[in-house]
């Protein structure tokens, strides 16, 4: 087609020769204006757009639309958290859980200062001053950097005299009934200390408490930080006990202890709670609490007396292969677990 042959101006002729799109929006307009068939492009106007916006907002609103209050979520849209009986506990919100770092190996290679403090010689800040004045050395040869690490087997001396930093001992008893979780009694009863008689030349103390008659696991160490540690209350090291009863403990008062009291002027509840073999008069319970006596006034609590406590679960350690009344030392994969998971 040439513009001699058609009777139409050059530009028009140029735009229907290369359109600049594919016809619909942006592209040529396949009809003239005069035609009845042309429809000119909508342009919506400012007040137009102004209309959508807040078209879109009440859409917005709409689907959101908080229900009243006193339903499953409060007035302002949040959600409320209730117990199993339908009552309101605002303190049941998770916290957010701290990130702790796992605790270092107490046997690895360590700086020469907590060196020198765990051999009972002096504190830490006290072993700076005795490196820096140069009477501290390892294996004959005076160090005084201090961030110098040594190793279990090294030599140290301290003005000449050999000394040598305690090793941690981790012991895991499984404790019989009528004696004491206490390194000593000052009315002469039966402590859990003459068990373990002979497991090692360190003093070790109890983690954690188990009184008088309760049985079942119960760690032994030497190592300050570790015990420090599992005792702490917001690390909530988990306890797995079995308690056996004379009465049946009712349904609807073990789904008030998962929910949660006040003790003492303090809230507390199970983590789990359980009847094993569906038995009422034996219950599994878990708790991340270390108070004192805490599952038995729990259950007083409620009128319950507990015949017979058992800590069959503290950490991640078991009592398997420990009959009543033994112990063993924790194997170092153990370790690792507890210092990666507490």
């Amino acid at each position: 087609m040439k513009p001699s042959d058609v009777s139409l101006p050059f530009n028009i002729y140029c735009k229907m020769k290369k359109p600049a799109g594919s016809g619909r929006r942006g592209g040529a307009r396949r009809t003239k204006p005069e035609s009845k068939a042309f429809v000119p492009k909508r342009r919506l106007s400012q007040k137009n757009t102004k209309d959508s916006d807040s078209d879109k907002t009440k859409s917005v609103v709409k689907k959101k639309g908080y229900p009243k209050s006193g339903g499953k979520y409060g007035a302002k849209g949040k959600s409320v958290l209730k117990t199993r009986s339908g009552n309101y506990r605002p303190d049941l919100r998770r916290n957010k859980v701290e990130k702790r770092q796992p605790l270092p190996d107490s046997n690895a290679p360590m700086r020469l200062n907590r060196y020198v403090s765990q051999a009972g010689i002096c504190s830490r800040r006290e072993a700076d001053v005795l490196i820096a004045a140069g009477v501290v050395s390892v294996n004959g040869e005076i160090i005084t950097e201090m961030g110098f690490r040594v190793n279990k087997i090294d030599k140290v001396q301290v003005e000449g005299d050999t000394i040598k930093a305690e090793i941690k001992r981790y012991i895991l008893l499984n404790k019989p009934k009528n004696f004491l979780a206490t390194d000593e009694d000052p009315q002469g009863r039966r402590t859990v200390m003459q068990l373990i008689r002979g497991a090692c030349k360190e003093r070790v103390v109890p983690i954690g408490r188990l009184d008088r008659d309760t049985t079942g696991l119960l760690m032994l160490t030497n190592d300050g930080e570790m015990a420090k540690r599992l005792t702490h209350p917001k690390v909530g090291v988990r306890n797995l006990y079995h308690a056996s009863f004379k009465e049946k403990v009712s349904k609807l008062d073990l789904e008030k202890m998962l929910d949660g009291f006040e003790l003492d002027g303090t809230f507390i509840k199970f983590n789990k709670a359980s009847f094993v073999k569906n038995d009422p008069r034996e219950i599994g319970v878990e708790i991340h609490s270390g108070r004192n006596r805490i599952v038995r006034r729990i259950f007083n609590h409620f009128g319950y007396k507990v015949t017979k406590l058992d800590r069959v679960i503290f950490a991640c350690l078991t009592k398997k292969d420990i009959p009543r009344g033994h112990w063993r030392h924790l194997t170092e994969e153990e370790m690792n677990i507890l210092r990666m998971t507490t």
